[in-house]
């Protein structure tokens, strides 16, 4: 697996959202940079943790010029519970195709608890307004998501 690095052009994409409302990240570019975040899988623990953290910190990420969308391959309807029971505050994409996933890199072998499966990889990319990946962020606990997202921001 060997996704997106810094400087190279994001792949344009249009996907469902949580409102069902058809999101394309180029008409998102024209007005920020864009933190496109990559999670497994909706309403589970780690997920809810990383996206609390993403909302609570919504008003400084906005500040500092920067959209919210999280991926993930759940269906619309279970992206609209996920933002209605945690009070989300950014648009929640599905790619339940994983064709998105795949164009970023993200999608791949993944082990847990002695099995492999393919699935979705726990990584973010902030996308520069002229569409080109600024930073990756690949290395945090979804906990301090946030948190190593604003520092780099700072």
């Amino acid at each position: 697996m060997q996704y997106l690095t810094a400087g190279t052009l994001a792949p344009n994409f249009t996907l469902t959202d949580q409102h069902n409302k058809q999101i394309q990240l180029s008409t998102l570019l024209q007005q920020n940079r864009v933190l496109v975040y990559f999670y497994p899988k909706a309403m589970t623990p780690g997920c809810t943790v990383q996206a609390g953290g993403l909302r609570d910190s919504m008003q400084e990420l906005t500040s500092k010029g920067v959209t919210v969308v999280g991926i993930s391959i759940d269906a619309p309807a279970r992206l609209a519970k996920f933002a209605e029971r945690d009070n989300l505050n950014f648009t929640l994409l599905s790619d339940e195709d994983h064709n998105v996933a795949d164009a970023f890199g993200v999608w791949g072998e993944k082990k847990f608890m002695g099995k492999t499966y393919d699935g979705l990889h726990r990584v973010s990319f902030l996308i520069a307004q002229d569409g080109k990946v600024e930073k990756v962020f690949d290395k945090f606990k979804t906990k301090d998501h946030h948190q190593v997202v604003l520092d780099y921001l700072a």
